[in-house]
């Protein structure tokens, strides 16, 4: 241990996707302050007592003073929707807002990534189980972490520390995956304002338009150009909810699975590629192709 450095702590032993999460989000706070810090896994009183941050252990919740554990008596709150917060959410409440510098991106990664986790460490489900395979959810992931009883028992500290990078790279990637999608919001909102038939939106590029596209109830489709390297055309069908794929309108059943001369000789699209057989993307080589499979579409 160094003397400057800030601690902090969390409990030993058994590991889980909230402390991982925590401890990712306070290591990249104070990366971004330039700080540095030690990360100690404990029960030893003294050393949670004199730490500069404590999550998941110690029984209080204060975050004046950095403490946030959710395991005491009553718990330590719940979202503004009833989910009870796990040291995770504890710690994203008070630095998410400075780490993603956008309490609006705070609060979209906090419903996408913090609820789950939160929900998930307090036992409580989110998800109806129809089927007899369930949802490989990003729990699980960091439970394959945990050693198994044919493996070294000392290494378990080693494997929290391999997780906490994990997370914080999935944790990065959603900062900027949300900070470039409300970029493209106004971007969006004008595209879709100035479209004379608001059923057929027609992107200059390919921007994350699922969320905000969705607030508007006219769109159908969507034609954007790829960034592969062909650099073809796509055209999507607008899901009723970006959560479910359930799509507003179909492409015609007859083009389902077809490609090349098929999809060709079936739409009279002369650079007609393919129609994917779940009806909600089709391909063509051109702007102008892409755009007239979506007008087909709205008739079929």
């Amino acid at each position: 241990m160094t003397q400057n450095n800030k601690k902090l702590v969390t409990h030993s032993g058994s590991f889980h996707t909230d402390d991982i999460f925590a401890c990712a989000t306070l290591s990249l706070f104070l990366e971004k302050k330039s700080e540095q810090f030690e990360i100690i896994r404990t029960r030893d009183e003294g050393i949670i007592t004199s730490a500069d941050y404590v999550f998941d252990v110690g029984g209080i919740y204060d975050p004046e003073k950095n403490r946030f554990d959710h395991h005491q008596k009553g718990g330590a709150g719940k979202h503004d929707d009833g989910i009870e917060y796990s040291s995770f959410g504890l710690v994203w409440d008070k630095f998410g807002e400075a780490l993603s510098d956008s309490k609006e991106t705070k609060d979209i990664i906090e419903r996408r990534l913090v609820e789950p986790i939160d929900a998930f460490d307090n036992g409580m489900n989110l998800v109806e189980l129809k089927h007899k395979v369930v949802p490989y959810l990003i729990q699980h992931m960091f439970l394959s972490m945990h050693l198994t009883w044919r493996e070294d028992g000392s290494k378990i500290d080693e494997m929290f520390l391999k997780g906490v990078e994990i997370a914080k790279e999935i944790l990065k990637r959603e900062i900027i995956q949300t900070r470039d999608m409300l970029l493209a919001k106004d971007t969006l909102v004008k595209i879709y304002e100035s479209t004379e038939d608001k059923r057929i939106i027609v992107l200059d590029k390919k921007y994350p338009y699922e969320e905000i596209l969705n607030n508007f109830s006219e769109p159908l489709y969507v034609v954007f150009q790829r960034q592969d390297e062909n650099k073809f055309w796509e055209v999507e069908a607008v899901r009723d909810n970006f959560k479910s794929f359930i799509n507003r309108k179909n492409f015609p059943q007859a083009w389902a699975g077809k490609r090349d001369e098929e999809i060709v000789q079936i739409t009279g699209v002369s650079d007609a590629i393919f129609c994917h057989r779940g009806l909600f993307m089709a391909i063509a080589r051109t702007r102008e192709g892409a755009i007239k499979l979506a007008e087909l579409a709205l008739l079929g």
